[in-house]
C-alpha cells in the first residue's frame, strides 16, 4: 500500500487507464490535460485539483467516487 493518498490515487488512475489500454497521451487528450501532467499524477508527484479529478473521471467515464475506491 502506498504511503500517501496522492501516490495511491496516481496508481489507481494508472490502473484504470491501462485497463482501457490507453496511453498517457490518450488519457491526456480525453481529459484535456497535458500528458506530462498525467505522468506526474500517476507517479504521485502532483497533488490534483478538483478540476483535474473531474476531468480525469469524466475521460474515464466513471464517477469521481470510483477514482477513490480502495484508497482508504
Amino acid at each position: 500500500m502506498p504511503k500517501n493518498t496522492q501516490t495511491a490515487l496516481g496508481i489507481r488512475i494508472r490502473e484504470l487507464r491501462k485497463a482501457r489500454q490507453w496511453s498517457q497521451e490518450g488519457l491526456a487528450a480525453a481529459s484535456g490535460l497535458h500528458w506530462t501532467y498525467i505522468g506526474q499524477v500517476e507517479r504521485g508527484e502532483r497533488n490534483l485539483t478538483l478540476q483535474s479529478i473531474q476531468a480525469i473521471s469524466k475521460a474515464l467515464k466513471i464517477k469521481i467516487s470510483e477514482l477513490f475506491q480502495g484508497l482508504d
